[in-house]
C-alpha cells in the first residue's frame, strides 16, 4: 500500500519548458542578445547537457549555472557577461509558474485521499521557492526537499536518504516517486529502493538500463494507478 509519494517539480507538476523559453527570451533581450529560435534551442540543449553532468557528479552546481551561459555565448558567437546573465535568468525564471495539464487535479486527488506528498527537486533554491509560492504548492506537501538545501542531488542515494530521515515512520516499501526524468527521478528512486513511475507524455522509449516500474502518458493516470498499488 502506498503512503508516501515523491513528486518532481519541473515538467512533472510545472511546465518548465514554457517557463524556460519565456525567461530566456526576456533575459537575452535584457543582455542585448537577439532571442532567435535557433539560439533558444541551442541553449536548451546546452543547459540539459550541463544538468546531466551534475547528475553524474561531473560538475558543481555553482559552476554549472554560469558555465552553461559561457558555452552558449561562445557557441552563438556573442560576447556577453555570463555571470550577470545567470543572475537575470534566475530572477526571470522565478517569476514563472505554469501548471501542466492535469497537475493540479492530480494534487487535489492525492491530497484528498490522504497520501503524504513530498516535493523533490534538483532546481536551484532561489528559483524554485518563488515558483512554489506563486503556484501555491506548499499546502499540498508534507515536505519540500530541494537538493541545493540538502547538499546532494538526485539521483544520488544520499539525497533520498536525507529525505527519508526527515519523514516520520517512513518505509521504502510504501513509497513511490513520479517524475519525468529517467536519469534523475527514476534512477534516483531505483537507487533508493522505492517504486518508480515515469511521466512520459511523448511516449519516448526507455533508454539504457533505467527501467521504471510504471509509465504513464498523462498525469490523470497517476491517481488511479496509486490507488491500485
Amino acid at each position: 500500500m502506498i503512503k508516501d509519494i515523491f513528486l518532481d517539480l519541473d515538467d512533472t507538476i510545472l511546465d518548465f519548458q514554457r517557463a524556460e523559453r519565456e525567461a530566456l527570451s526576456a533575459t537575452l533581450t535584457q543582455m542585448g542578445v537577439a532571442p532567435t529560435p535557433e539560439g533558444m534551442q541551442r541553449y536548451h540543449e546546452i543547459n540539459l547537457q550541463h544538468w546531466k553532468m551534475l547528475e553524474r557528479g561531473e560538475i558543481t552546481r555553482e559552476r554549472l549555472l554560469v558555465r552553461r551561459f559561457e558555452v552558449f555565448f561562445k557557441t552563438v558567437g556573442v560576447e556577453a557577461d555570463a555571470d550577470r546573465t545567470q543572475r537575470v535568468y534566475e530572477y526571470e525564471l522565478g517569476l514563472r509558474s505554469y501548471f501542466l495539464e492535469g497537475a493540479k487535479q492530480m494534487l487535489d486527488d492525492l491530497k484528498g485521499a490522504g497520501y503524504r506528498l513530498y516535493l523533490a527537486s534538483n532546481g536551484t533554491t532561489v528559483v524554485q521557492k518563488p515558483r512554489i509560492r506563486a503556484a501555491e504548492l506548499a499546502p499540498y506537501f508534507d515536505g519540500i526537499f530541494l537538493s541545493e538545501e540538502i547538499g546532494c542531488d538526485k539521483p544520488s542515494k544520499a539525497f533520498f536518504d536525507a529525505c527519508f530521515a526527515a519523514i516520520p515512520a517512513f518505509s521504502p516499501a510504501n513509497a513511490i516517486i513520479l517524475g519525468d526524468s529517467l536519469s534523475s527521478d527514476i534512477a534516483g528512486g531505483k537507487n533508493a529502493g522505492i517504486r518508480t513511475c515515469w511521466f512520459n507524455p511523448k511516449g519516448t522509449p526507455p533508454a539504457g538500463t533505467i527501467c521504471p516500474d510504471f509509465c504513464i502518458p498523462t498525469l490523470s493516470a497517476f491517481f488511479p494507478l496509486v490507488k491500485e498499488l
